[in-house]
């Protein structure tokens, strides 16, 4: 059985499927690396992320499905429940068939899995907006500490931006180890240990979080680093504006 392969990114998994129309392919299944087991059971296809592919795959969902279709994908990707890969491949192509009313087919079980996996990012993403506390760092930077089911960093992110946005804080996800950091309206990603999360706490000068956006802005510049498990779990800045989730009516 052929399967796909990809980097572990959004925009990976829509290349993926891009490659599969165009190439008249139907994979079994699709994998990101990170979870990907060799098996004689599969040939696997190894698919590099391309731009352009992924936007012709996003635009043309947003226009033969629906924005809300967009959504409901995206959430279901930052799920990272075992299978959505393929689950999301399987939506899209239902999708594709009947077109923006594919979500009112409730009796079909792909379309019951992708609401039910929505639904549970989602509400956690609401639960945390109200049980995520902040403390006041020694150099003014409140920080504050969580350890989501899902990857919800940066769906949480734009709301503190807002009722925060005269302060600077950050925001770890100890469970991923990546931290989102706020000043002067705006804000970013970047890895964060557990260990560096608890020497923040101690810190009493404003080195550790200055360095931290030091850190991601040069890394985002060195060609080797593209590959970072923050980059494969999360979208890189450059390509939020094509992003339904960056776009406040829709947070």
């Amino acid at each position: 059985m052929v399967c796909y392969v990809y980097d572990g990114s959004f925009i990976g998994l829509l290349t993926a499927i891009y490659e599969a129309y165009y190439r008249k392919e139907r994979p079994e299944e699709i994998f990101a690396e990170d979870e990907f087991a060799p098996s004689f059971l599969y040939e696997p296809r190894y698919i590099d992320s391309e731009e352009e592919k992924y936007l012709k795959v996003y635009n043309a969902i947003e226009k033969k499905i629906s924005k809300d279709a967009l959504r409901i994908m995206y959430y279901v990707f930052l799920s990272e429940i075992e299978g959505t890969s393929t689950l999301i491949y399987r939506y899209i192509k239902m999708g594709f068939k009947i077109g923006k009313d594919v979500d009112l087919h409730l009796h079909n079980e792909v379309v019951i899995s992708m609401h039910r996996i929505c639904k549970k990012v989602m509400d956690e993403k609401h639960r945390m907006l109200g049980f995520l506390r902040f403390r006041q760092l020694g150099n003014g930077v409140y920080y504050g500490a969580m350890e989501p089911d899902h990857n919800i960093l940066q769906l949480i992110t734009p709301h503190f931006a807002k009722r925060l946005s005269g302060e600077q804080f950050m925001i770890q996800d100890r469970k991923r180890e990546i931290v989102s950091l706020y000043k002067n309206e705006k804000w970013v990603i970047t890895p964060l240990t557990i260990e560096q999360g608890e020497n923040i706490l101690k810190c009493t000068g404003d080195s550790v979080y200055e360095n931290l956006w030091k850190e991601y802005f040069k890394s985002t510049n060195i060609e080797n680093r593209r590959n970072l498990r923050l980059q494969k779990r999360s979208m890189p800045k450059r390509y939020w504006k094509y992003i339904i989730e960056t776009e406040d009516s829709l947070l």
